[in-house]
């Protein structure tokens, strides 16, 4: 259960993300301040605009909906290989396939 970090892994100090480091907050903060209000939580959204180590918002986003997408299509071609291998889907393109034969069908709406 190793995961994707080296051990042992170093959480970083929140005091290294600061406000007056992120213009977007900033301008939350001057905002808020006009109003006459403070948010004492700012600084925990700080560590999302740190492109060293957490990448840009698209790049994340990126991660998020095409993580695994190789594995999976991988996985989908020695599917359909095995299935060929096998001889598994042929002849099943007919109608009816899994309900008899047709005839019986017939028989059975005429009695």
């Amino acid at each position: 259960m190793g995961g994707h970090h080296a051990e042992p892994y170093k959480v970083p100090h929140p005091s290294i993300y600061k406000v007056e480091n992120v213009p977007q907050l900033v301008e939350v903060k001057n905002a808020l301040g006009r109003q006459g209000l403070c948010d004492p939580w700012l600084r925990n959204e700080a560590w999302r605009y740190e492109k060293k180590a957490f990448g840009t918002h698209g790049a994340r986003l990126n991660t998020f909906l095409f993580r695994g997408l190789g594995v999976g299509f991988c996985a989908f071609l020695v599917t359909i290989a095995a299935e060929y291998a096998m001889g598994i889907g042929k002849g099943q393109g007919g109608h009816g396939h899994g309900h008899g034969d047709e005839h019986g069908h017939d028989d059975k709406k005429h009695h």
